[in-house]
């Protein structure tokens, strides 16, 4: 079962993170989410554990726990929603105007875009 874990005091090291879990069973998987600009922990991360029992019993038992300060919030992990092809929700260049064309003319001399 894959375990989503948020408010992780931004200290805390992805093996505290796994150690936090292997009270409960054997831990799959752990990982923490960086920020890819700043290169620091955001303050959530994934845990997956093979037994289900197992993850049940981690997140009951280290739901509300204060670590560092602050009190985790751990549950079940949701699934993924899937994403469409084409990375930006489909926009083309006809839709901002790109390649349709300018002013009409040449630019020339002495300013202004061209003969109207």
């Amino acid at each position: 079962m894959n375990i989503y874990v948020s408010n992780i005091p931004f200290g805390t090291t992805e093996d505290e993170v796994h150690q936090m879990f292997t009270e409960f069973g054997q831990v799959k998987s752990t990982k923490m989410i960086i920020d890819k600009f700043t290169g620091q922990p955001r303050g959530f991360g994934f845990v997956e554990m093979d037994s289900d029992e197992e993850a049940k019993a981690a997140i009951a038992g280290l739901n509300g726990r204060e670590v560092n300060g602050r009190k985790l919030q751990v549950n079940e992990a949701r699934p993924r929603p899937e994403r469409k092809p084409g990375g930006r929700g489909g926009f083309s260049r006809d839709r901002h105007g790109g390649g349709k064309g300018g002013f009409g003319g040449k630019k020339r001399g002495g300013g202004g875009y061209g003969r109207w």
